[in-house]
């Protein structure tokens, strides 16, 4: 098992800079994963680990060994990809054992790997059935065997669950969680989907346009973002924001009647603010005015009411519960301010 550090790395096309600098430790046996919104550079940085696409700058360091200029053979990690690429003539044991078989490993010790991967992954009663008697969850559990049997220092993830349904997504997400305790391996896994982030890593680096925006364990990201692409990208529903200014030394958010109160120490009069609320933080008051309910999600153990606020600015408030709203009508807000995130409007850093 082994670590990975990545030192200064920089990714150009022409003369386009994709990948501006990054810096990332990740330890041996954790599980990493890089986050971030489509063309984030999160593939791109993967598959510079992989020795797929060539650094522009910087180096790469696997289990103490620079590797940045090594082929992908000889950097220890194998990589399991959104497509299955399963060869459909060959059997699952077959699939799985192709790449020992090529690389000349006698046919018992083989059958040993194959057959300890397949009792990893349950895959045992599948052997000898070809991709085509498989389901899409049994065909990524054989695309994952194939990286078992190879025992890489590090298991490569790029958008692995992206092709499968919601449910096997869930599934899925549990196996590749199991199959990490078991076998404690370093992991680095890419999504663009936070859930699945914030479910699985150990660490998640939040990547946009290139570069880090923060990294950390997935709560302390979600407990204590440092600027608002963070904040509203870590978090389902996402987080709300309401537009304001600080006036006379204080906040003022124009969708709320009241300021809130803060402790914050605030910026000059005059800065514009982004006040941040998490669905969950906040409670709607039907006694209350100056929000519309457009609409309202009931999904038995959790409803989600959806608001308009006078300024047209739209939120969404998570209640625990069948919610007895009904839409269309008028209510309140409310919301305990010491909850709350306050970013620059202009800069996106947090206030703290």
């Amino acid at each position: 098992m082994s670590g990975v550090q990545l030192q200064n790395i920089t990714k150009t096309y022409g003369n386009v800079q994709v990948i501006h600098g990054i810096d990332l430790s990740i330890s041996d046996g954790e599980f990493c994963v890089f986050v971030g919104p489509s063309g984030c550079g999160k593939s791109t940085l993967m598959r510079m680990v992989a020795g797929l696409e060539k650094t522009t700058g910087g180096s790469i360091n696997i289990g103490g060994r620079e590797v940045t200029r090594l082929d992908p053979s000889q950097r220890g990690v194998a990589m399991v990809f959104q497509t299955y690429a399963l060869y459909p003539h060959m059997t699952v044991a077959e699939n799985m054992g192709f790449g020992l078989k090529m690389n000349g490993m006698p046919k018992a010790e083989v059958a040993e790997k194959v057959n300890e991967a397949a009792r990893i992954l349950q895959l045992e009663p599948l052997l000898d059935r070809k991709p085509k008697a498989l389901s899409g969850g049994q065909r990524q559990r054989v695309a994952i065997g194939r990286t078992i049997v190879r025992g890489p220092e590090v298991f490569l993830f790029d958008e692995p669950l992206s092709n499968l349904d919601a449910e096997l997504r869930v599934d899925m997400r549990v196996e590749i969680a199991k199959l990490h305790k078991q076998i404690g391996a370093t992991m680095i896994y890419v999504t663009h989907d936070q859930v699945e982030a914030m479910t699985l890593a150990d660490k998640i680096v939040v990547l946009r346009a290139g570069r880090v925006e923060q990294v950390g364990a997935p709560m302390d990201l979600y407990n204590d973002p440092d600027n608002r692409f963070v904040a509203g990208f870590i978090g389902s529903p996402a987080m709300n924001f309401l537009k304001g200014q600080v006036e006379d030394g204080g906040l003022a958010i124009s969708a709320l009647d009241s300021a809130p109160a803060t402790d914050l120490r605030l910026p000059a009069d005059g800065t514009g603010v982004e006040f941040g609320l998490r669905p969950e933080h906040m409670r709607v008051d039907p006694a209350g005015r100056g929000f519309r309910l457009d609409l309202v999600e009931k999904l038995g153990g959790v409803s989600y009411a959806y608001l308009e606020a006078r300024t047209g600015e739209r939120l969404v408030v998570a209640e625990s519960g069948e919610s007895d709203l009904v839409d269309d009508m008028e209510v309140g807000l409310s919301f305990d301010p010491a909850q709350a995130f306050l970013f620059d409007a202009q800069t996106g850093k947090r206030i703290r």
